[in-house]
């Protein structure tokens, strides 16, 4: 008997499907991609990571606004940031998808396509749920970027631990060392603008 397939984000219950999704990558991501459905539409998983930088910059600029803001100017700057982080985490999401089926390519064979390393990567970036607590990011993008990558590349395509392993490590780097300098470039914008 087939197994079920893991939870999807749903436009018609998103906080419903949301807190699916995240209970799955959090409590069994094993589970998670062992059932995963990798073929499908990428419009949920680009609204999934939507909700999720929402939250995500809703809570992150709370804490700004609360304990590191002394100006007007700073409150406005930090909210620009947060307005950043919300409209381009879907195309951060796209561009890293892209290292990692670079990757996928090179190491697991002819197999994915763009479609299906979003999905998972779009999944995976539930993760960042916890990227407003400002001692658990790096642990948060790593755990989205490198462990539930290295998952997915394990289960979905059915390859061996080494490989996965290898797969989501050549995928991570370039994707870490992208987001670093995305973040540095939109914290720096804080520094250059008059207050």
């Amino acid at each position: 008997m087939d197994k079920p397939y893991s939870p999807e984000f749903a436009t018609t219950d998103p906080l419903r499907s949301a807190a699916a999704v995240l209970r799955g990558i959090f409590s069994s991501p094993r589970d998670f991609f062992l059932n995963f459905k990798a073929d499908g539409s990428v419009r949920e998983p680009v609204l999934f990571v939507l909700l999720v930088s929402v939250v995500v910059a809703v809570l992150r600029l709370a804490l700004v606004l609360v304990f590191a803001t002394d100006s007007a100017a700073e409150a406005l700057i930090s909210s620009v940031q947060a307005l950043l982080f919300v409209v381009l985490s879907p195309v951060v999401v796209g561009i890293l998808a892209g290292a990692y089926l670079l990757s996928i390519r090179t190491f697991v064979g002819p197999v994915g396509t763009f479609n299906e390393v979003y999905r998972m990567l779009g999944y995976a970036y539930g993760a960042m749920i916890l990227f407003w607590i400002p001692i658990v990011q790096a642990f948060a993008f790593t755990y989205a970027t490198l462990v539930l990558m290295l998952l997915a590349v394990r289960y979905v395509y059915r390859t061996t631990l080494l490989t996965a392993l290898i797969t989501a490590l050549f995928g991570y780097v370039p994707a870490a060392v992208f987001f670093i300098f995305l973040q540095l470039f939109v914290t720096g914008l804080a520094f250059e603008l008059p207050a």
